[in-house]
């Protein structure tokens, strides 16, 4: 099995929306679908995800929007990650 999520942005956008919303933003797999993104996140970060919002970008690239519970700061799954 091939992995859905990509890899996780790291623009001045993406740390203010984990900063305020609890939000972390990946690039995943054109063809990856809501609930498989949810999934994945929540298996490999062990966090509950409330939300998933995702756009295509015009360089044919996805990305989706995580919204974690409160319980789950995105600042934690960051550090995990390396980002902060």
């Amino acid at each position: 099995m091939n992995t859905i999520i990509l890899y996780p942005l790291t623009t001045e956008k993406s740390i203010r929306l984990m900063e305020s919303e609890n939000k972390l933003v990946f690039i995943v797999e054109l063809k990856a679908k809501k609930h498989e993104i949810k999934e994945e996140v929540e298996r490999i970060f062990k966090v509950k995800v409330i939300n998933v919002k995702t756009t295509i970008l015009p360089s044919m690239k996805k990305k989706a929007y995580v919204q974690l519970a409160p319980d789950s700061p995105a600042i934690d799954v960051a550090t995990q990650l390396g980002l902060m």
